[in-house]
């Protein structure tokens, strides 16, 4: 039987910044946007767990953070800063299992099946990594363990911060039997309302009900629930490097509807995703838009690709046809995002399809990298992406 952690930082970014300015500890640290009195942009990326009395969350639009805790401490992203962290508490799972999967920048899971053995049982080695995070960064984890994925991701939430929870196989569904149902992955909001007016409001609640009814009631659905609710869950932990997209997003310091403005935004948006893609040596085909409009309504669009890519050029193509088939022309927009997905490789008989026009499209995107990679990600930029600066400048 699998041994599987879900290892997750407690409030990581402000968390970090706590750890490095003792003046902020045990104050209200929210770390996203500059509120600018509330009347700011952007949102919350995280925040400490003294802000989160207030109200305060991830995700949450800094005005309104700021509305709920005016005296909060807050604190720009340090990405770089956080991404070297998240590097070192990664060396730290890997001292224990080569089977990590990266959920994001803070999390992960661990098979540690194999590695019993040589560090104990599975409580055991969570609490050694807990210890080694703590005495390396200085940081604490909360760490759920369990038999498969599902079970120990809500775990590792159960009892934060600096949490240990363990759910044995043989106390599964008595450890699901008095959970909310909105800890059911897949049940969304509209799902949870169906549910609970069928009186499911509990896990328990539902793995009362038979397999084909709830077939009947949500279709593929209905089965993937019945198996959640009865602790059943066989994927395994996959390591594959662990990227699965590369996206950048851009929110406009005041909403813009200027059409040639949103263009160059996406232009320069893609040019930050062709850059990592190719310093990672990645290719994806699925390239996606994200647009939110001012009142916060945000649609997301893709568009899949018959072959792989790294190209700007490309990405930009394929964005900027989303953008035209999707966007409400007049409306403002208040953020703008894009990414790629579906990594691989080209087979070889495609290879030669697709040489010429990507050789031709790879000469300025490798001029660009050399330049940045010398002087900087800012150095350089293609005129038309340059062009929006310029702009935005004459609007102010």
């Amino acid at each position: 039987m699998r041994v599987i952690l879900h290892v997750d930082m407690d409030a990581f970014f402000a968390s970090v910044e706590q750890r490095d300015h003792p003046e902020y500890r045990g104050k209200p640290v929210i770390v996203g946007a500059d509120p600018k009195g509330g009347r700011g942009r952007g949102v919350v990326s995280t925040c400490s767990y003294e802000a989160r009395t207030f109200g305060v969350h991830s995700a949450m639009p800094i005005s309104k953070a700021y509305k709920l805790c005016p005296q909060g401490i807050y604190v720009p992203p340090n990405g770089r800063l956080y991404s070297q962290v998240s590097k070192e508490i990664f060396e730290i799972f890997y001292e224990f299992t080569d089977l990590v999967e990266p959920l994001s920048i803070d999390e992960a899971f661990l098979d540690v099946t194999g590695s019993q053995k040589l560090f104990g049982n599975g409580p055991e080695i969570a609490g050694k990594i807990k210890k080694r995070i703590l005495e390396k960064e200085h940081l604490t984890a909360s760490v759920g363990v369990a038999p498969n994925k599902y079970l120990a991701k809500i775990a590792s939430d159960l009892e934060k911060p600096d949490g240990l929870v363990v759910v044995s196989a043989d106390k599964v569904e008595e450890f699901l039997q008095s959970l909310d149902i909105s800890r059911l992955w897949g049940a969304g909001q509209r799902t949870q309302q169906t549910l609970r007016k069928l009186g499911i409001h509990t896990i328990g609640d539902l793995a009362a009900y038979p397999r084909d009814v709830l077939k009947q009631k949500f279709g593929k659905m209905g089965d993937h629930f019945y198996r959640l609710a009865h602790g059943i869950d066989d994927r395994a932990v996959h390591s594959a490097e662990g990227v699965k997209s590369v996206s950048n997003e851009h929110t406009f310091g005041s909403d813009e509807a200027d059409e040639s403005i949103l263009l160059q935004t996406l232009l320069r948006l893609s040019e930050k995703v062709g850059y990592r893609l190719r310093k990672k040596g990645l290719q994806g085909k699925t390239v996606h838009l994200k647009l939110r409009y001012e009142n916060f309504s945000t649609i997301t669009r893709n568009k899949t690709l018959d072959h792989y890519t790294d190209s700007t050029e490309m990405l930009y193509s394929t964005v900027r046809l989303l953008f035209r088939k999707n966007y409400q022309k007049g409306r403002k927009i208040r953020l703008l995002g894009v990414g790629i997905s579906s990594f691989g490789r080209q087979e070889n008989q495609q290879l030669t399809l697709f040489r010429a026009a990507d050789e031709q499209r790879s000469e300025l995107d490798r001029l660009q990298d050399i330049l940045k990679e010398r002087f900087g990600k800012n150095i350089t930029a293609r005129a038309e992406a340059l062009a929006v600066n310029q702009k935005n400048k004459k609007k102010k």
